[in-house]
């Protein structure tokens, strides 16, 4: 798959795409992402790629003919037709069901707003997706876009070291889109506090039914939805029930 990133600032990119596990999804290029800035499209020497708002008010709008220059170019190139989505706080917020379908695409060109916004023409014109990470204002698109490349990539096969990990993840349909449960590594005691015994017995069985109720636990405390969901969806058992009961 290709992602073209739309972007003022691209050096952001570069220590993300070489550092931690999902380079390889980078190098190999099964995440084949490249790098566009709007600013190589714009006029004047100065390359302007921005100006102050209609009506007034603080801060400038990022102009719809450089954006619209670089995205017809990333078409051409691309041959094949790609959704243009548009990080912003309008958008629909990005989940592991929408990562997912990301992931099993061909990829798409991912547009990095900065200042006060974009002209809204080219938005009405270009943009076939928004997407948001949350209810909260950032700098720029850059972020939400390297979150989105890197849900994606650890996704891809052979790119986590174990191909169990995924699957494990919190919000994963294999775990009923519950929340993942608590981990515990070496040493077994560690100021005053002890492993869970269940992780101790080698009864795979008991730690399997551990690891659920735990999952169902936290789910239950911070993320009640999700509980309701899975309930609605009929993913929970009479044992997963009966737990959920002795927690009132």
């Amino acid at each position: 798959m290709r992602f073209d990133v739309v972007t003022l600032f691209p050096e952001l990119f570069t220590p993300f795409l070489e550092s931690g596990v999902t380079r390889r999804a980078f190098a190999s290029k099964q995440v084949d992402v490249r790098l566009a800035n709007p600013r190589d499209f714009a006029d004047g020497n100065y390359r302007r790629v921005d100006d102050r708002p209609f009506g007034g008010g603080p801060g400038m709008v990022m102009m719809a003919e450089p954006l619209a220059r670089c995205v017809d170019q990333i078409r051409s190139e691309r041959g094949a037709a790609a959704a243009v989505v548009f990080f912003s706080p309008t958008g629909v917020k990005l989940d592991h069901a929408q990562v997912e379908r990301w992931a099993g695409g061909d990829g798409a060109i991912l547009l990095c707003g900065r200042y006060e916004g974009v002209d809204q023409r080219f938005i009405d014109r270009y943009v076939d997706v928004q997407l948001s990470l949350g209810d909260f204002v950032l700098s720029g698109g850059e972020i939400a876009a390297i979150a989105l490349l890197d849900a994606v990539a650890r996704l891809q096969p052979g790119v986590l070291g174990d191909e169990q990990s995924a699957p494990q993840d919190s919000f994963n349909p294999a775990l009923d889109g519950l929340l993942d449960c608590p981990h515990y590594t070496r040493p077994e005691e560690w100021h005053g506090e002890r492993v869970p015994a269940e992780l101790l017995s080698g009864h795979h069985a008991q730690i399997e039914r551990w690891r659920r109720e735990r999952r169902l636990e936290a789910t239950a405390r911070h993320r009640p939805e999700l509980i309701a969901r899975a309930r609605s969806e009929g993913r929970l058992s009479a044992a997963d029930e009966a737990f959920l009961g002795s927690l009132l």
